[in-house]
């Protein structure tokens, strides 16, 4: 297969684990049983196995490897409409930073998930309030996502969606 490996398979994994759990949790919500609990588990145990790997790891896992700064990120977004921002090897300044925004959410519905099953805080209001508002919050960013690799799909000419299955980016066009 051509093109330049970028994603390792734990990345890819732990990437479609995410989506899976978070979807499937989403769509049990309003559903009888533990299901909707369990789930969110999961996607917790995923978020913090990464968040390990990203703080720990090296290259090409660790955050460090690929998360730039705000105003590297701010030059990137000034060069985005014109053709001077060139294709990066695994995620753009702006991808890179969703990742943390994502990760941020998914760990925020997930710890305010687990507060209200807890004694003190079961039926706590605030409690409910913030894990429906960072539940939203998190879909609205999962909807940015994948606009954001929609286009950048489109403007590198490329399928990110499987590079993201099979690892391989291919070469800038």
């Amino acid at each position: 297969m051509a093109g330049t490996f970028v994603w390792p398979l734990a990345i890819r994994i732990g990437h479609w684990l995410l989506v899976g759990t978070t979807v499937t949790s989403w769509l049990t919500r309003h559903a009888e049983g533990v299901w909707h609990e369990w789930l969110g588990y999961a996607v917790l145990v995923v978020v913090v196995w990464r968040v390990v790997t990203g703080v720990l790891g090296e290259a090409p896992y660790a955050f460090n490897s690929f998360v730039v700064s705000p105003t590297k990120t701010l030059i990137y977004l000034r060069q985005l409409p014109g053709s001077s921002a060139s294709p990066n090897a695994g995620h753009n300044p702006l991808g890179a930073w969703m990742v943390m925004t994502l990760l941020m959410f998914l760990t925020l519905v997930s710890f305010t998930g687990w507060l209200y099953t807890t004694d003190r805080f079961w039926g706590v209001e605030w409690v409910g309030n913030a894990h429906t508002l960072s539940s939203d919050l998190l879909i609205a960013a999962v909807v940015l996502h994948i606009s954001g690799v929609l286009f950048a799909s489109w403007r590198e000419r490329q399928n990110l969606i499987a590079a993201m299955i099979h690892g391989r980016k291919s070469e800038a066009r």
